[in-house]
């Protein structure tokens, strides 16, 4: 049984089901500025969550924590975190073909091939730009694909994110509460050359996998490798970022999985590689790292 959803989740849940139902019929410049000025009102409150951020992206740039340039940073980053709240309740209303002509990709071959040569794809992503649009262009450009989704509280916000992505064409299946098998699922499905996509830098549960990420330790989920070492999927990374009104994505190499050694050492392999690849990513584009919690272990509650 679930929890009881508190009053704010009500709230929330509420403000997403009216975004869905009126931010499409309004002009989007004009809906695009208003989530501009809350996002700039939320940064200015410097609440826990825009502290968390302006943390994280000191790590990440080496920029002290308080200075200016961090300060200017996490604003930039609040307006991304809010451009993809505004264009989440958007993309439902937009065709195909704008989705697909807008997003500049680089390394889409990666995909392609691979699922030509009837070889399945784990596609990993950190909590970058749009990733809802990512898996728009994705199924636009003919490859549907299975993902985990949180699940969120109330469960009105949960069925409607979830009905929100499959109506994408996403297949959904639920991170808790479902029927456990969301692993043999997945490796179904990319057994038989489907697709799979899933967000992997930040797990810190008893499965997660450690990992040296930006000279720290943090731990990334264990599915993303262990999927491509049990399944012989090809494990590419992918960073999602804004550029100007469109969208890019950069699908990177295949992280290779070790020929030689035990199964465990082969996952922490392929997971540390892919934490490499995806410091570069989000180095390239900090603002559109959309990381608001606790994600080094030396940043964690010793309890």
């Amino acid at each position: 049984m679930s929890e009881k959803a508190s009053f704010g989740d009500r709230v929330v849940a509420a403000g997403f089901a009216a975004g869905w139902k009126v931010v499409p019929l309004l002009p989007w410049r004009p809906t695009a500025a208003v989530f501009r000025l809350l996002a700039d009102r939320v940064w200015r409150r410097q609440g826990k969550s825009v502290r968390r951020l302006e943390s994280n992206l000191a790590r990440v740039t080496g920029l002290d924590v308080g200075s200016k340039e961090l300060r200017e940073l996490g604003r930039a980053g609040m307006r991304s975190y809010f451009r993809y709240f505004h264009e989440v309740f958007r993309l439902p209303s937009m065709r195909t073909e704008e989705v697909v002509r807008r997003t500049h990709v680089i390394g889409a071959e990666h995909i392609h091939d691979t699922v030509a040569a009837g070889r399945g794809v784990v596609l990993a992503l950190p909590h970058m730009g749009n990733w809802d649009q990512a898996g728009a262009w994705l199924v636009g450009v003919g490859h549907p694909f299975a993902t985990v989704a949180e699940r969120l509280k109330p469960e009105s916000l949960f069925r409607r994110y979830v009905a929100f992505r499959e109506g994408l064409g996403m297949e959904v299946l639920p991170l808790t509460g479902g029927d456990g098998h969301n692993f043999g699922t997945l490796a179904t499905r990319v057994r038989k050359g489907g697709v799979v996509c899933l967000p992997a830098e930040r797990d810190l549960t008893k499965s997660g996998i450690e990992v040296r990420f930006f000279g720290a330790t943090t731990k990334v989920p264990a599915g993303p490798p262990l999927l491509a070492v049990q399944t012989g999927a090809a494990l590419l990374p992918a960073s999602v970022y804004f550029v100007g009104d469109d969208w890019g994505i950069h699908i990177h190499e295949e992280i290779p999985v070790p020929a030689e050694g035990t199964r465990q050492e082969k996952v922490a392999a392929v997971a540390q590689g892919l934490a490499d690849v995806f410091e570069k990513g989000i180095s390239e584009h900090p603002e559109d790292w959309h990381m608001m919690q606790r994600l080094w272990l030396d940043d964690l509650d010793p309890r």
